[in-house]
This record gives structure tokens, sequence and C-alpha cells, in this order.
């Protein structure tokens, strides 16, 4: 079952997509699940009941609100990427990372969930993952192809959560000098692994989406699912 809620934070409230654990006893973990430069799309949407599916608790929230709530593009045709990537240009990470743990912390003490919160986030959300992680702190971390991760590696000195980072080898808009810079600075944080998915592109595991590889986004879910399941389904 989904519906939408409302996040409170200090600056304002906003909009968030949830989806319910199907099939799962009440309480059960839940995931923050952090989008893209297209908003909260069919796509993150997807994710989101795909994770339900898995047992969680997923909440997708709408970090574009100050902007223009309620975007909801693709990538499909050329317009709405030049207006994902203005959105970009507009976007403030650090009250994005600030309303990330306002989501955090507004479904950590709802009855549906366990108090264990993961965050699961994609290109922009995957960088917010990471930023988050460092700054905030999660019980698990997924970053997908976390865009200019490398200008924010400062950081990851204080990533003490488990956080997995997956790289596409060919990533248009994370080169390998990047993906190199990414990988040494996370080769000693012990509770961070970093996987590689050769002749992909950026976004592989968008659903439908332009770069889509179907075995690499399987692979990368995979890995995904067994690390989340680790990490906040434990006793």
């Amino acid at each position: 079952m989904s519906h939408p809620i409302r996040i409170t934070s200090p600056e304002g409230t906003f909009a968030a997509y949830v989806a319910e654990p199907k099939n799962t006893p009440a309480p059960a973990p839940a995931i923050v699940v952090i989008h893209e430069v297209f908003g909260v799309n069919a796509d993150l949407r997807q994710t989101c009941d795909e994770l339900a599916a898995q047992g969680y608790l997923a909440i997708c929230p709408d970090l574009f609100w100050r902007i223009e709530p309620g975007i909801a593009l693709t990538d499909q045709t050329e317009a709405e990427r030049i207006k994902a990537t203005a959105l970009y240009a507009a976007f403030d990470l650090d009250a994005g990372v600030r309303d990330i743990a306002a989501a955090i912390e507004t479904v950590r003490k709802v009855p549906q969930c366990t108090g264990r919160v993961g965050v699961v986030g994609y290109c922009l959300g995957g960088l917010l993952s990471y930023l988050t992680t460092a700054r905030v702190g999660a019980d698990a971390a997924v970053a997908y192809y976390p865009g200019n991760a490398d200008k924010h590696l400062e950081e990851a000195a204080g990533v003490n959560s488990p956080l997995i980072v997956h790289l596409a080898e060919e990533d248009e808009y994370i080169g390998k000098p990047a993906q190199r810079q990414i990988r040494e600075a996370f080769a000693y944080r012990p509770t961070v692994e970093v996987f590689s998915y050769p002749g992909c592109g950026h976004a592989f595991a968008r659903h439908h989406g332009i770069a889509y590889d179907a075995a690499a986004a399987a692979l990368a879910n995979e890995r995904t699912r067994d690390f989340l399941q680790l990490h906040l389904k434990r006793a």
C-alpha cells in the first residue's frame, strides 16, 4: 500500500511518497529513498514499491520542495533533462541533508518502524546518501553512482555507518579519475565497500532509463538487498 505523508522540519513541511511493507508483520525497518535530479518520479516510486515488497517501510521525500514541489520528470526528453540540470544547479546540498535527517527522524518514530533506518540514493541522491551518512549517520546506506562525490571526499572520514557505493566504470559524469579518488578515499574506511560495473554508463539502474543495463542493475540491486537485510533486519 502506498500513500503520501508530510515531513516536518524546522524549515518547513514537505511531501514524501510512502510504500508500506507487504506481507510483513509491523513494525518493519525503514528506508529513506533519495531521488535523482528528476524528483519523486515513477522510477523512484517503483523503487519504493520494490523495497516494500522486500519487507521495508520505504519513504521518498520531495527534496525539491523549496524550488518547485511535486517535480516528477524522466530522462526521455531533452526538455526534461534541461529542467533537471537547472534543478540541480539551484539545489542546496546542505538543506537536502537536513531534510533527509528530518525524514529519518520522522520515520524512525512511527509505530510501523522498528527504529532501524537506512538510506538509498541515486545520482544526486547517491551523493546525498553519502553526505547524510557522513554528517548524520544511518543504520545502513547505499549510494548508486553518486555524482560529484569526488568533490566532497574530505567528508569520507565521517563515515562510520555501513555504506556501499555502486560505480559505473564508463560513467560520463563520474570519470575514471574521480572513481579512483572515491575508491582511494574509502579504502581505509572499514565500513565502506565500493563496487564497479564494467561497460556501464551513469544511471545504469534507473528503471526504463536510457542507460539502463538489466544485468548490472540486477547485480547491484542484489548486493543492495543483501546489504540492507544484513544491517537492517538483524536482531
